[in-house]
C-alpha cells in the first residue's frame, strides 16, 4: 500500500526505534498472518498516498456509485435491516405455527426452507421420498400445502423469502395463487425467491433439468415479474452454499458474480433490456468467522458488481449497479462440540454482515450442527440481531469501519482478486462452461483439503473441536420429525386427487408440456396448474418428460 514519503521515514523511524526491541523480547505468534482467503495480513495498516482520490472514486458516499459504503444514503439509520430467520419442517401445519411464533417474537420477515422431495420436485408420496419428507424443511406438494403453510400470514405486509430453485417457477406459482385467495394482487407481493440454479451444479446438488432449461426457467420468472411482480426479488444469487462447500471469502464471491452475470447475459439473450430487469436481482452471502474478511467481502462485492453493472452491461439507471443482498451466518462453522460456543460464533458473523451493511439476516441457532433449531434456540438467534440492533450502537452511523487503513485494504484485494477470477473463467466462456468443466468445483474442493489440513495440523484453532477441548456429554434437546409425516402427506395428496377436477389438471399439464417444447414464457402455464392443484411432482416430471435431468460431471 502506498503511503506519503512523511508517513514513510516516520515508520521506518518506528520500526529500528520501537519495534525492532520489541520483537526481539516478545515475538509473534506466527511468522506470517493471512486471512482465510490467503490474503497476508499486514502488521500494521498505514494510509494511502492516494488517499483523497481512492476516497472519491473507489468509496465515495453511501447510496451512490460504487455503492462501496452502501446502498441507501443513511442504511439503518432509517430502518434496520429485515431481521429473517430460515425456517421449514415437517408438515405445513407445524411451520406455519413457527412462522407466527417467530412473528411473534419479532421477526420482521420469513424464510423458508423446503425438504429435498420438495427441492427435487418430487411429491411427498414418491417412492424416491422416501425417508426425506419434512427432515430438512417443509413438505410442499401442491396448492393445498401453501395455503395451509401460509394460513394467517398476511402477504400484503410481510416479506417472504423462499429457498428453492430447480422448482422455483412452481414454488412462487403457489405463492401468487394463495395472495389471490387472500385477496392480494401479485403486484403486492414482496419476497425473493432463490431460483439460482447455477450454483446447484457446483455445489449443492438440488438441481433437476439440463443448463439450457433451466436458464429458460429463470429468465422466463425473470420477465414474468418483470411485468406481474414488481417487488419480488427474481432471483438470488447464492455465495452461500458456495462458501458452505469450503470455498475462501475471495471465490465466494467471484464465482457468486460470475454466476450472475450468466443470468444477466441469459435474460438479455432472452431479448429483456438490463434496466428492466436489474432491480429485481439480489444476492445471498455467508458470514464467517474471520470477522474483518467478512466486512471488507460484503464492500467489495458492491462495488465490483456496481463496476460489472455500470461499465460491462451499460446499466444506466443507478439502482440496476446496486447490489442487494442477504446474509446468513456459517453453518459449516458452528461445531456439535460445546455447541453453546455457537452463540459467540453466530453473534461476530451477524455483526460483520451489519458491519458490511446487509439488508436482511439470518443468524444461525446454536443447536444447527445436531439438527433443526428448537423454538428456544431460533429465539436466541433472533435475540442476537435484535441486540445488535437495539443496543450495539453500530447500526447508528452507516459504514462505521470505513476508512479504516486495514478495511480499506482488504476490500481492495479481496476486489482484484475475485477480478482475476472472473477474468480467469470469462476466458473460459463463462460460468457455465467453468462449471461444466469442473473449474468451480475444483477450486472450491481444493481450498476445503486445505483448511481441513490448517485444522488437522492444529494452524488453524477451532475452539473445542482441535483447542480447549473438555469432556462432554452432549443431551441437547433436539426438534425432532415425526416419522409418520410421510404417510400424512400421502393420505392427504390421495384425497386431493380424489377430489380435484382432474380433466382440467391433465389439459393444464398438456399445455405446459406444449409450451415447454416452444419458447413462450412458462410461468403463465405453470400457475395454471398449480391452481388447478397439479402437484410439483406432477408438473416437475411433464418437465422431466420434456427436458430429461441433469447429469453432473464427474471429478477425478
Amino acid at each position: 500500500m502506498a503511503m506519503t514519503e512523511t508517513i514513510k521515514q516516520k515508520f521506518n523511524a518506528w520500526a529500528v526505534n520501537i519495534l525492532e526491541s520489541t520483537l526481539k523480547r516478545f515475538p509473534e505468534r506466527k511468522e506470517t498472518f493471512a486471512t482465510d482467503s490467503g490474503i497476508p495480513v499486514t502488521r500494521l495498516a498505514l494510509p494511502r498516498a492516494d488517499a483523497e482520490a481512492h476516497y472519491l472514486h473507489e468509496l465515495g458516499f453511501p447510496g451512490e456509485y460504487p455503492f462501496t459504503r452502501g446502498v441507501q444514503p443513511t442504511m439503518y439509520r432509517g430502518r434496520f435491516w429485515t431481521m429473517r430467520q430460515y425456517a421449514g419442517f415437517g408438515t405445513a401445519e407445524e411451520t406455519n405455527h413457527r412462522f407466527k411464533y417467530l412473528l411473534e417474537a419479532g421477526q420482521t420477515g420469513l424464510s423458508t426452507a423446503f425438504d429435498l422431495p420438495t427441492q427435487l420436485g418430487y411429491d411427498a408420496d414418491d417412492p424416491l421420498a422416501e425417508g426425506e419428507v419434512g427432515k430438512v424443511g417443509v413438505s410442499i406438494s401442491s396448492l393445498e400445502d401453501m395455503e395451509t403453510l401460509l394460513d394467517g400470514i398476511p402477504l400484503d405486509k410481510v416479506s417472504t423469502s423462499m429457498t428453492i430453485n430447480a422448482p422455483a417457477s412452481i414454488l412462487l406459482a403457489m405463492y401468487i395463487a394463495v395472495g389471490k385467495k387472500q385477496g392480494v394482487p401479485p403486484h403486492k407481493l414482496r419476497g425473493t425467491v432463490q431460483n439460482d440454479i447455477l450454483k446447484e451444479y457446483v455445489a449443492r446438488g438440488t438441481y433437476i433439468f439440463p443448463p439450457a432449461p433451466s436458464m429458460r426457467l429463470i429468465t422466463d420468472i425473470i420477465g414474468y415479474c418483470k411485468e406481474n411482480l414488481p417487488r419480488w426479488n427474481t432471483i438470488s444469487i447464492s455465495g452461500y452454499h458456495i462458501r458452505e462447500a469450503g470455498s475462501t471469502a475471495v471465490q465466494e464471491v467471484a464465482f457468486t458474480l460470475a454466476n450472475a452475470i450468466a443470468y444477466v447475459e441469459a435474460a438479455i439473450n432472452a431479448g429483456q433490456s438490463v434496466d428492466d430487469f436489474a432491480k429485481q436481482l439480489s444476492f445471498f452471502f455467508n458470514a464467517h468467522n474471520n470477522f474483518l474478511e467478512e466486512v471488507a467481502k460484503y464492500r467489495a462485492a458492491r462495488r465490483l458488481w456496481a463496476k460489472i453493472m455500470r461499465d460491462r452491461f451499460g446499466a444506466k439507471d443507478s439502482k440496476s449497479w446496486r447490489l442487494r443482498f442477504h446474509t446468513q451466518t456459517g453453518g459449516s462453522t458452528l461445531t456439535v462440540q460445546q455447541p453453546t460456543n455457537n452463540v459467540a460464533r453466530v453473534t461476530i458473523q451477524a455483526l460483520a454482515a451489519v458491519l458490511g451493511g446487509t439488508q436482511s439476516l439470518h443468524t444461525n441457532s446454536l443447536d444447527e450442527a445436531l439438527g433443526l433449531p428448537t423454538e428456544e434456540t431460533a429465539r436466541v438467534a433472533l435475540r442476537t440481531q435484535q441486540i445488535i440492533a437495539y443496543e450495539s450502537g453500530v447500526a447508528d452511523t452507516v459504514d462505521p469501519l470505513a476508512g479504516s487503513y486495514y478495511i480499506e485494504y482488504l476490500t481492495d484485494e479481496i476486489e482484484k482478486r475475485a477480478g482475476e477470477y472472473i477474468a480467469k473463467i470469462d476466458a473460459m466462456g463463462g460460468a457455465l462452461a467453468a462449471i461444466e468443466s469442473g473449474f468451480m468445483q475444483q477450486e472450491i474442493q481444493s481450498a476445503a483439503y486445505r483448511f481441513q489440513q490448517d485444522v488437522d495440523s492444529n494452524t488453524q484453532v477451532v475452539v473445542g473441536v482441535n483447542r480447549f477441548k473438555v469432556d462432554e456429554e452432549i443431551k441437547p434437546e433436539i426438534l425432532r420429525v415425526d416419522e409418520t409425516i410421510q404417510q400424512m402427506q400421502a393420505e392427504k395428496l390421495a384425497a386431493l386427487r380424489a377430489r380435484r377436477d382432474n380433466a382440467a389438471v391433465n389439459a393444464a399439464l398438456t399445455r405446459l408440456a406444449e409450451a415447454a417444447r416452444g419458447t413462450e414464457n412458462l410461468m403463465p402455464h405453470i400457475l395454471s396448474a398449480v391452481e388447478a392443484y397439479a402437484t410439483t411432482g406432477e408438473i416437475s416430471n411433464t418437465l422431466r418428460d420434456v427436458w430429461g435431468e441433469y447429469q453432473p460431471t464427474t471429478l477425478i
